[in-house]
């Protein structure tokens, strides 16, 4: 559990206990701290050393997180069940088609760097009868260098993948 979720929790609990205490009970001053910080264990000079704000008459909402599920743990001698595995000539099939998938993606995205390359023209690109303004034409530029880098780590990517797929399969 994080530090302000246990701090919001001790402010929730003291405020129902100056609460249940009644009016007589002096309420705990709650600080608010940079970084979200809702704490009502400062002392005022250290609140204010920490550059916190108090808090007067504003109501603090506590919303639980879910709760996290732990991983289903499986011994590692136990294997799945006979009817939830996959028939070896089904895997080869899917292996193919994801090793043609991936080569289309892979030719498809080289061809359009080679065209965004072209338009490029090493960072002299030529300029568009709409772009008087050479700002316009500067931030074409930056864009077009952008879309080349973007590019360039798609293809990279998609080289990585496919050398997963033809090297775990042998092929």
């Amino acid at each position: 559990m994080s530090r302000w979720t246990v701090e919001l929790r001790v402010l929730v609990a003291a405020g129902l206990v100056s609460s249940a205490a009644g009016a007589g009970a002096q309420e705990p001053v709650i600080y608010k701290c940079p970084g979200n910080l809702y704490t009502s264990a400062y002392t005022p000079k250290e609140a204010a050393a920490k550059g916190c704000k108090t808090l007067e008459g504003a109501p603090i909402t506590v919303i639980q997180a879910p709760a996290r599920r732990a991983p289903a743990a499986t011994p590692s001698g136990e294997s799945r069940p006979a009817d939830s595995r996959v028939d070896p000539a089904d895997q080869r099939a899917r292996d193919t088609d994801k090793r043609r998938i991936l080569e289309t993606e892979l030719r498809r995205e080289e061809e359009r760097l080679t065209a965004l390359k072209q338009e490029y023209n090493n960072g002299q690109p030529e300029r568009r009868g709409d772009e008087k303004n050479y700002q316009k034409y500067l931030d074409r530029v930056a864009e077009m260098k952008a879309s080349i880098e973007r590019s360039e780590s798609d293809v990279a990517a998609l080289r990585r993948e496919l050398s997963k797929v033809t090297g775990g399969s042998g092929g």
